[in-house]
């Protein structure tokens, strides 16, 4: 597993990131213990949680599997529950690593902005977490560009820390933030962590246009499946035939695109079983060319969010070429 700069940190990380929001829903502890064990034996080092995660068991089985571990061979990340003003963010973090059964995070993360909410007093409650030790670096999740640069301006005008990372929905149908999130990133060198790669598992196969759904999946609570799977059909009917091509399983095919756009530092990859954590991992040993990084672009082109800046001279729409 090769190690990538986590932005502007000096910190390098894992490239895979390992999703863990199943712990304790579709995998028990046993299972989940075994996913972690056997992703850091293999350098898959860097892990995201959240408090909100099987409300707080989620953090627990990680920390019952961290006790007794060197806590410097993993990177941690964890997210604020509760609420985004002070006495939250402040109470969170020390609920967590109590869940955690760690002194500190490597990362601490805004799960989502809120309407109302006060970014002054949000960066001011990190900049105490990162104080008091509890957390190495700050970041946040879900924000538009335009919120991570006024939070970090308040950040330099006090001397607090900044957001060093965004993590975001990314992937070959969710492109939106090809308009401003990762040009922004890529020059200001936030790091991007990605999650929802297989897109609700539409990237793995089990799911496929004009074929029944499996029974018992995602599909009968979730209707965005059936509308994307409908919406994209002949885009996804290429997808599989590339995947087939390449004789690569159809999830290393998606998250290897991801890997292959600039901007992105890490795709968050969850597992909800020991059988697939080796798919995952392998998916980070395959390479495309830009051919290839072109052509699955060019698939699901119809789901990019087209932006208007520019006018009439189009090479002004992008600052940078995401997958060149």
């Amino acid at each position: 597993m090769n190690t990538v700069p986590f932005g502007r940190t000096g910190e390098h990380v894992s490239e895979m990131c390992l999703g863990s929001m199943m712990f304790g829903d579709r995998c028990d502890e046993a299972e989940s213990h075994r996913i972690l064990s056997a992703a850091v034996e293999q350098g898959a080092s860097f892990i995201d949680t959240a408090a909100m995660y099987c409300a707080g068991l989620t953090e627990e089985i990680i920390g019952r599997w961290l006790k007794g571990r060197r806590r410097q061979d993993v990177f941690l990340a964890t997210k604020v529950h509760k609420g985004i003003d002070a006495p939250s963010i402040l109470s969170s973090i020390d609920e967590s690593l109590a869940r955690l059964q760690t002194d500190y995070v490597d990362l601490y993360l805004i799960h989502w902005p809120v309407e109302g909410m006060r970014p002054g007093e949000i960066m001011e409650a990190l900049a105490r977490v990162v104080e008091q030790g509890k957390a190495r670096f700050v970041g946040c999740c879900n924000y538009p560009a335009w919120l991570l640069a006024h939070s970090n301006a308040i950040a330099s005008e006090n001397g607090w820390p900044r957001l060093v990372c965004n993590q975001i929905p990314y992937n070959l149908i969710e492109r939106g933030a090809e308009v401003e999130i990762l040009p922004q990133a890529h020059t200001e060198g936030i790091a991007i962590t990605t999650y929802r790669p297989l897109v609700l598992g539409l990237f793995t196969g089990k799911y496929r246009p004009g074929q029944p759904f499996p029974a018992r999946s995602r599909a009968d609570d979730d209707p965005r499946i059936e509308q994307w799977l409908n919406r994209f059909a002949d885009a996804f009917t290429q997808f599989f035939a590339l995947a087939e091509a390449r004789q690569i399983h159809p999830a290393q095919l998606a998250v290897a695109w991801l890997r292959g756009v600039r901007a992105v530092t890490c795709p968050i990859v969850g597992v909800s079983s020991f059988s697939q954590l080796q798919t995952s991992i392998d998916a980070f040993d395959v390479t495309l060319s830009p051919d290839e990084m072109s052509q699955l672009a060019g698939m699901f082109g119809a789901a990019e969010v087209q932006e208007i800046g520019g006018g009439r001279f189009p090479e002004l729409r992008r600052i940078i070429d995401l997958t060149g």
